[in-house]
């Protein structure tokens, strides 16, 4: 099946067509040409062997990339699974994710890895899923990495559980460095964090919630780094919250540490005032800072201090969300509404062509070694969507078996609305 791309902003700086409003087609999952004007086949359409497609103010940039979402599957099938996780992830207008490894079993050797490829062959959407670094993300023997890196997977964290004890850290960065893999690390002091429910502050005093210190981030910033400088090894720092993460970010990037970093969609958008009716939605870990804390993090997107903006896609159910907020469990669905936060929130600080950047051509660069471009030659991997295009979030919007979001019924601003990959067209409904 062809396709013919009709007037579309092309977003891509590494492209020579950048910021033009150019035809494109797409023949056998390549963009064949790139022009002002391309006609189309007109027997081609009638034989149902072409599409042509065209929106009001379309763009196009590369497939956009989430660097961490959750399926639940293996294990936790009744919050989401393979299927519905795709669905929400072209929802959101993303060809590729990178799942976390906190299933049931861990995600911790290469038959597991071999799982998540073996049941998502042949999707529109490319998922590939991280290891753990240890084994059953129980925070002391190492995964075997070799053995795992085989079945090209250079990626490994224990997500959420954080890792805690440094020699661990340390031989997993030195083997990182061997394998041209990658470590992320969720810094998170646990000895600190002490179990903590929201920010600490004066909100979580004045709700009576124990509270998660800025510190118990930051210490385990500055040690991650200090290894990553000692080993040489390639470390990526995940979902940075505070101020003063990005001090220390940027400070190691200059001291020629190999580092990377991400920021979720939340910590940009909400602040914990968002906690105070006691709403479980708005449980999620790092917690919920200040706009102080906010605009330190869109800042540091804007200068490169961080490098990429995640969903940190977490479906929960019901009975582990509608709860005492003591019990609650952290996470909120985002794939399906990322860009449109960002464009309702963040467009005005970074421009389109950042904001690309930081959901398509990092996350790939981080963590696949991949780069794509909208050239003729190239391979066809793109999503299309308005940037302007206002919308309200409806029930029918969230494709996944679970409702943990806030947003239904929030109006955001900017909407993917179709997908290209592995030859295969989705319009999005």
């Amino acid at each position: 099946m062809n396709l013919l791309i009709k007037s579309a902003r092309i977003i891509d700086p590494n492209s020579k067509h950048h910021n033009k409003i150019m035809d494109i087609f797409i023949k056998s999952g390549r963009i064949e040409k790139i022009a002002k004007s391309i006609k189309s086949c007109k027997e081609s359409l009638e034989a149902g062997k072409e599409i042509e497609f065209s929106d009001k103010n379309l763009h196009i940039s590369t497939g956009w990339m989430d660097m961490h979402s959750n399926f639940r599957e293996p294990g936790f099938e009744y919050k989401d699974d393979l299927k519905t996780g795709i669905k929400s992830a072209i929802k959101g207008g993303f060809t590729s994710v990178l799942l976390m490894p906190q299933t049931e079993p861990v995600i911790d050797s290469k038959s597991h890895v071999e799982y998540i490829k073996n049941n998502t062959i042949g999707s529109v959407v490319d998922v590939h899923t991280s290891s753990s670094i240890t084994k059953k993300m129980e925070g002391n023997d190492l995964v075997e990495m070799h053995d795992i890196n085989s079945v090209n997977c250079r990626t490994f964290t224990d997500d959420k559980k954080s890792l805690q004890r440094n020699e661990v850290m340390k031989l997993a960065l030195l083997y990182s460095k061997d394998l041209d893999g990658l470590i992320m690390n969720y810094p998170n002091d646990k000895s600190i964090f002490n179990n903590g429910k929201m920010n600490e502050g004066i909100t979580s005093t004045n709700m009576g919630l124990s509270g998660i210190s800025n510190i118990s981030e930051e210490i385990m910033v500055d040690r991650d780094i200090n290894l990553a400088k000692y080993t040489e090894g390639n470390l990526h720092l995940s979902y940075i919250s505070t101020k003063e993460s990005v001090s220390k970010i940027k400070r190691g990037k200059k001291e020629g540490a190999n580092i990377t970093s991400d920021v979720s969609i939340n910590n940009l958008v909400m602040t914990d005032e968002k906690v105070k009716t006691f709403d479980t939605r708005y449980k999620v870990l790092p917690p919920l800072r200040t706009k102080k804390d906010n605009s330190a993090l869109i800042k540091a997107l804007k200068d490169g201090t961080i490098d990429v903006i995640c969903s940190d896609h977490s479906p929960e159910d019901e009975e582990n969300k509608r709860t005492e907020f003591d019990n609650a469990a952290f996470g909120i669905l985002g794939l399906e509404t990322l860009f449109g936060l960002l464009g309702k929130h963040i467009s005005s600080d970074l421009s389109l062509s950042e904001i690309i950047e930081k959901i398509s051509t990092n996350p790939r660069r981080i963590a696949l070694k991949q780069k794509l471009k909208i050239e003729e030659g190239e391979k066809a991997n793109f999503t299309l969507f308005n940037p302007k295009l206002e919308w309200e979030v409806t029930n029918s919007d969230i494709k996944s078996k679970s409702r943990n979001t806030p947003f239904i019924g929030e109006k955001l601003k900017g909407k993917a609305l179709a997908i290209y990959n592995n030859k295969q067209f989705v319009i999005i409904d």
